[in-house]
């Protein structure tokens, strides 16, 4: 099912028109809002022109219920390249990794949350149960994982170096996690 067309904001920063006609030197102003694209395979195309020269970094994860490892890791992946996609499982991927009962927070939802988080520049979802489709759609440079993996256990590892990139290990040290404050929160 090809998706309908999504009015897409610029990403990326353009120059600032109040600037110049103030006169005044030629300002930055970030776009409004982060590319929310929920399909991967339509983000592909778009990526394809909003890159020109610039680098991508790829965080991806379930993001259920955000925490402050999440902002860590984003706060870091978003330093490793010029843009930052951050994709997201959808809900029936959620369901077949971490179980029925997942996740808490709907794709919809996460992906706006997502999207609010200053220095990601576009948001997707992906179906299957790992990246290496998403992976070989978007060819970001930068491979972007928790610290709960190394550079040599990254599941998607192989896909990444075949087309040239590079994995990234970022964030704190695993000490935060969705399902142990849902276990909290539950009393288990």
């Amino acid at each position: 099912m090809t998706p309908a067309p999504v009015p897409t904001p610029d990403p990326v920063p353009t120059p600032d028109p109040r600037a110049a006609a103030a006169g005044d030197a030629p300002r930055v102003a970030l776009a409004a809002t982060t590319l929310v694209v929920p399909d991967y395979r339509a983000l592909a195309r778009h990526l394809e022109v909003a890159r020109a020269g610039r680098t991508v970094a790829l965080a991806n994860g379930c993001f259920d219920v955000l925490h402050v490892g999440h902002v860590r890791l984003l706060r870091e992946a978003a330093a490793a390249a010029d843009l930052l996609v951050v994709a997201l499982n959808t809900d029936e991927s959620v369901r077949a990794n971490k179980g029925e009962g997942r996740p808490h927070v709907p794709l919809e939802e996460r992906m706006e949350v997502l999207a609010a988080i200053q220095g990601v520049h576009a948001v997707t979802s992906f179906p299957e149960s790992t990246a290496e489709a998403l992976l070989r759609a978007l060819r970001p440079d930068v491979h972007v994982k928790g610290t709960d993996w190394t550079a040599e256990t990254v599941p998607e590892r192989d896909t990444v170096v075949a087309y040239g990139g590079r994995i990234l290990i970022a964030g704190d040290e695993k000490t935060h996690s969705s399902t142990e404050l849902i276990e909290k929160r539950r009393g288990d």
